[in-house]
């Protein structure tokens, strides 16, 4: 009786043949390379899904000493990670692009690191590379991981914290932008509902507010921090009330907070903007579903996650040209609140 031959498995060069490019450029795609242009990238892309091509990632790893996974960090709760409308949103934007590439997304949800066991699984070789969101100056052990793998930063990393890629926004011109639009309509007494104040995104906001106060000539009203929760920025309104009834506006440093302390108004009988103006950050969906729809600084946070992978993917194909900072544009969307 005569054996069958099983039909041999698609390869790199199959792929290529079949959509018209070598076998580099497939090697390329597969790997998320940014030297390939969007149109041929699709086009192989279509080709490995036509002929049911599987890169075959053990024999990879074990040639290029690399385990095709990057690691996405966070150093938070797990209630501020799925709370938070923002963070949300930078994650999309980092898999929507990994999902392009041959690199899998582990996400490690580490508030703190006390017995260091996040630390061994990044520096062991199980991770080509990191995508650290949300830190805050406490986060001391991040400190070595730079030194041992790629990482890139979303937002400014603490100080002493040395080496790595940083995309971020200019936070203190976005919350000065936020903050005149207050002012341009009239507002005098502006309090503010900070970030965190461990976390450089937090300190970076309060200042631009505070500039944009000083230039107009305006003493600041109360100033209380919040912890970027809608729970905190209810809390943190009724802080403000406490401290200065007379309010009659309030910059407030992320959406989810302003909705918290927008509820907190509407419980009091307090008009927004009638009474009291209010402007976010982020505009997220939080900002279109307020009762009073939120005027808002708008921080590109999909892009700034896509951006984020594209970079370290870059790096991790050998780019050496990648600026070490990159800065995206933030814009104020002006809606019913201010």
């Amino acid at each position: 009786m005569r054996t069958l031959k099983a039909p041999s498995a698609p390869t790199l060069e199959m792929v290529g043949a079949h959509a018209g490019v070598s076998r580099a450029t497939v090697s390329r795609v597969v790997n998320g390379s940014p030297k390939v242009s969007e149109e041929i990238a699709r086009t192989v892309r279509a080709a490995i899904a036509e002929l049911g091509y599987v890169p075959n990632r053990a024999a990879r790893s074990l040639a290029s000493k690399q385990a095709h996974a990057i690691a996405l960090v966070v150093p938070e709760d797990m209630t501020r990670l799925f709370g938070d409308l923002y963070l949300a949103t930078i994650i999309v934007g980092i898999n929507d692009r990994l999902q392009e590439s041959d690199y899998v997304l582990n996400l490690m949800v580490a508030s703190t690191d006390p017995h260091g066991k996040t630390m061994r699984y990044l520096q062991g070789g199980n991770v080509d590379g990191a995508l650290v969101v949300s830190h805050h100056t406490a986060d001391t052990f991040l400190s070595t991981l730079t030194s041992t793998i790629p990482v890139v930063f979303g937002g400014r990393p603490a100080a002493g914290i040395e080496g790595g890629y940083v995309v971020d926004v200019d936070n203190v011109a976005g919350s000065r932008t936020g903050t005149e639009r207050l002012i341009a309509i009239g507002r005098k007494r502006i309090a503010t509902i900070t970030g965190p104040k461990n976390m450089r995104v937090g300190s970076e906001r309060e200042a631009g507010f505070l500039a944009a106060l000083a230039d107009a000539g305006l003493t600041p009203g109360p100033v209380v921090e919040g912890d970027f929760t809608l729970s905190g920025g209810a809390a943190a309104m009724r802080t403000v009330l406490e401290q200065d009834p007379s309010i009659d506006g309030v910059f407030v440093a992320s959406d989810s907070m302003a909705a918290g302390a927008m509820t907190v108004l509407r419980s009091m009988g307090i008009q927004v903007p009638t009474d009291i103006a209010m402007v976010g950050y982020d505009d997220s969906e939080a900002a279109r579903s307020t009762e009073v729809p939120l005027t808002t600084v708008r921080q590109p946070s999909e892009e700034m996650g896509a951006a984020m992978a594209d970079i370290l993917i870059a790096v991790l194909n050998g780019a050496e040209d990648r600026p070490r900072t990159t800065i995206l544009p933030t814009q104020l969307v002006i809606r019913a609140s201010a």
